[in-house]
């Protein structure tokens, strides 16, 4: 099993940053992807960006190029970098790991973006 706790979240002015950390504990090593999700208020649980054990990332349309995903091996840690951020940013996000048989959530982080 592996377990995951987010941190980092809260409010912040529209154009602001935050950075959000996932610790990752448990069977670490067959972890193959990570991933970080979001889920607004009345809306379905989307993926905002994903990084391979290879280190290849991909981000949803909506936050490429102002979200940036990053993980420390060593320090068994995923990061979410999150610039110029927007009120439609609000959401609750979810650290996500996935061994190939079984994905693995945290119990989410808020983050609330309004003027």
């Amino acid at each position: 099993q592996v377990q995951l706790v987010e941190s980092g979240g809260g409010s912040v002015q529209p154009g602001g940053s935050l950075t959000l950390s996932c610790a990752a504990s448990g069977a670490v090593n067959s972890i193959n992807a990570m991933a970080w999700y979001r889920q607004a208020p009345g809306k379905q649980r989307g993926v905002v960006a994903t990084i391979t054990s290879g280190g290849d990332t991909n981000y949803a349309d909506s936050v490429k190029d102002r979200f940036t995903i990053s993980r420390d091996v060593a320090k068994k840690m995923l990061y979410l970098q999150m610039d110029d951020l927007k009120p439609e940013d609000t959401a609750v996000y979810y650290c996500n790991a996935d061994d190939t048989m079984r994905n693995f959530w945290g119990q989410g982080t808020q983050v609330t973006v309004s003027s």
